[in-house]
């Protein structure tokens, strides 16, 4: 985690719908280098490739540990279009890291595996708290404010009576 904490409760400032998308590899067999390595070194290209243009769509992301075996991210995208455009577009790094991968998930026989969930989530049912911690998951999507400024209940924040 980077950066000072802020003090006090603060919440996401974004209100509209986001899409957060989960993405993973679990190393089945650490003896099977040629497997899993290339699968964990094309994502910073891609991320790196999303950071640089700023309407791509992606708002953030944090890198996880799963345990010794599991590597994930989870993203936050504006919205699925964004996201499923990136995918499929020819001139960026997804499209031939996705190919490459699938050749080696085959040719590994079952030594990587791989994960992705996405959750389309729409304006007014998200909400978030941090206590005293720097910018985080969706605040640091879309930013922090005051947990006044949204509502000081849950409820409050996800528009629930």
């Amino acid at each position: 985690m980077s950066g000072r904490p802020i003090e006090g409760r603060m919440t996401s400032a974004g209100e509209d719908g986001v899409v957060v998308f989960h993405i993973g590899v679990r190393i089945n067999s650490f003896c099977a280098v040629r497997s899993w390595w290339p699968v964990v070194r094309a994502m910073a290209p891609m991320l790196a490739e999303l950071s640089r243009e700023k309407d791509s769509g992606l708002l953030a992301y944090k890198s996880l540990l799963g345990g010794v075996r599991e590597l994930y991210l989870v993203q936050y995208w504006e919205s699925k279009e964004k996201l499923l455009a990136y995918a499929a577009a020819p001139d960026k790094s997804h499209r031939p890291a996705w190919a490459a991968f699938n050749r080696r998930l085959r040719e590994g026989k079952g030594k990587v595996g791989f994960w992705h969930e996405t959750y389309v989530v729409p304006a007014g049912s998200h909400e978030s708290i941090y206590m005293n911690m720097p910018e985080f998951g969706l605040g640091k999507a879309t930013g922090l404010v005051p947990v006044g400024r949204r509502g000081d209940r849950a409820a409050d924040r996800l528009r629930i009576s």
